[in-house]
């Protein structure tokens, strides 16, 4: 309990730095300040309980006073030794006047410097590879923060001033986590359709990972890999469910440079180590990724772009990843290449989930040629039907893909969840209900009325290998029978009811008078024809 209240206290004040920024920019812009701002505390903060902690060999009660006994150790002899131990903990050293601390302490006295600031970001960027270019996206000099220097500076310092009320001191990486999650949830919310570059709704994420977690939720030094990772939400779902979560090793790739940045963040504020973590920006299908030491996974998550243009060039039918099936995705539907790449890398007895539009289960062509495959071989384990409408960027509904690399039967079981949602203002919403009933149906495993089927490969072949829903989960809901008897009854009440007030209307009606003779000619008119039935 006292957890979601520090969450909530953190994402209040985290909320609070947005609004300063907010009538600046939009969303999808606003968003890397205050995420990358909010990153640079953490840093910072983290540096400073470091340095007391190795000093004094315990907490301190406040982050000032953390920075005043470094100042004081920095004095000392063995002030070289003690950055040495600082760097090879946490990869960077932060000096003194650069400490976020500082910089806050600064702003409240009307005396901070961006340059300053701009400097921090530099030293950090060029301590360790771990942490290259991540500040990029943060021009400290952007017209947007406001015209002229004073203004831009000024904007700077409200928003370094708003986010130091965070405690980061008293809350642990789940929370702050947490925090950032739900920042990031916001922001794919206000930013609407490009938010699908960097967001997956946490129901879908969760559905993902309960499905590709099954069964290894106890196994120690766990391998997730997401080749479309985003911000790192669904790649870190994993932690949640494990049994020893400090022991999962994530690897993750992101083409997008300022999205990669995101997720390296969200991987430190989330308190994964460095040696946890291998994160690549880069493109997915151009080059095949990781190709080192570690190349298949416990469990492969994906929610990549949905039938995204790729280059399809002849070469890939060499790829390892594609060279069984003989034919290539098409140029303007990747949909399979990134099926087919995830499917790649995962390990014999893995599992992997994979969200794509509708079309990847029925549509011909050179994609029913590479499902017949993946159908004969029994990688397709099962197919989930989301509800429309649940992500930020497309309101089609989706499906979810869940695929096995070696396993003795070639069945298929189908769920049907596109009812289970609750309408929302702008996306629709899976409860804990909604998901617990589609992981309750996949682990039965077994046909259920309206709701699944377990589908036998010679079902699947009766039907071409064509994987719509539809065909295997029937929920038509037969209307309810029509008793005529009723309806003419009702209609014979609703006509006793129609004549009765016609009779007190045409009896008002005669009760008029007028001098205008025009005006009781027409009257008349009307009682006429409303006893002649016309009316």
């Amino acid at each position: 309990m006292a957890e979601l209240e520090n969450s909530k206290d953190l994402i209040s004040v985290l909320w609070s730095g947005a609004d300063i920024l907010r009538s600046k920019m939009d969303a999808n812009e606003y968003k890397d300040y205050l995420l990358g701002i909010v990153f640079y505390k953490y840093l910072s903060d983290s540096f400073l309980i470091k340095v007391y902690d190795l000093i004094y060999d315990e907490k301190p009660e406040t982050l000032k006073i953390a920075l005043e006994a470094y100042k004081e150790a920095l004095e000392d002899e063995s002030a070289e030794e003690l950055k040495e131990e600082i760097k090879s903990t946490c990869h960077y050293v932060i000096e003194p006047e650069l400490t976020y601390t500082n910089f806050a302490e600064l702003a409240r006295n009307n005396a901070f410097n961006r340059e300053k600031l701009q400097k921090a970001f530099n030293n950090i960027e060029q301590s360790d590879p771990l942490f290259a270019d991540l500040f990029t996206d943060i021009d400290l000099y952007s017209n947007r923060l406001g015209t002229g220097d004073q203004k831009q500076s000024d904007t700077i310092s409200n928003l370094i001033k708003e986010i130091d009320k965070a405690d980061l001191l008293n809350s642990d990486a789940d929370v702050l986590g947490n925090a950032y999650e739900y920042l990031i949830g916001q922001f794919a919310s206000e930013t609407g359709k490009k938010a699908g570059e960097f967001y997956t709704p946490q129901a879908v994420s969760k559905i993902l990972t309960k499905i590709a977690i099954a069964g290894q939720e106890n196994k120690r030094g766990l391998s997730v890999y997401d080749p479309c990772m985003g911000s790192g939400s669904l790649l870190l779902n994993a932690k949640k469910y494990a049994a020893e979560p400090s022991y999962i090793k994530y690897y993750g790739q992101e083409l997008m440079t300022s999205t990669y940045n995101l997720a390296r963040m969200n991987m430190f504020l989330h308190g994964i180590v460095p040696e946890n973590q291998k994160l690549r920006n880069g493109d997915t299908l151009d080059g095949d990724w990781p190709t080192g030491e570690e190349t298949d996974f416990n469990m492969v998550l994906m929610n990549p772009p949905y039938s995204a243009n790729w280059s399809a060039a002849a070469g890939f039918l060499q790829d390892e990843r594609f060279s069984d099936y003989g034919v290539l995705a098409p140029k303007s539907k990747a949909d399979y290449a990134f099926l087919l790449h995830g499917l790649y890398h995962l390990k014999n007895n893995g599992t992997m989930a994979i969200v794509l539009p509708h079309g990847v289960l029925f549509r011909g062509a050179a994609e029913g040629k590479i499902r017949e495959k993946l159908l004969r071989s029994g990688n397709i384990y099962a197919v989930i039907g989301l509800p429309a409408n649940l992500f930020y960027n497309t309101s089609i509904p989706t499906c979810i893909l869940v695929l096995k690399k070696h396993r003795d039967g070639r069945d298929v079981l189908f769920i049907d969840a596109s009812g289970k949602f609750d309408k929302g203002k702008k996306q629709n919403e899976m409860t804990d209900e909604h998901i617990d009933s589609v992981i309750n149906l996949y682990n039965r495993r077994e046909t259920v009325e309206k709701e699944s089927y377990l589908a036998s490969f010679e079902d699947i072949e009766k039907n071409d290998f064509n994987l719509n829903i539809p065909r295997y989960v029937d929920n038509f809901e037969e209307e309810e029978e029509i008793d005529l008897k009723v309806v003419l009854s009702d209609m014979k009440q609703i006509d006793e009811e129609i004549g009765k007030v016609q009779g007190e209307f045409v009896s008002l009606l005669k009760d008029l008078t007028s001098s205008d003779e025009t005006l009781m000619l027409s009257i008349n008119n009307l009682i006429g024809m409303i006893e002649g039935g016309i009316v």
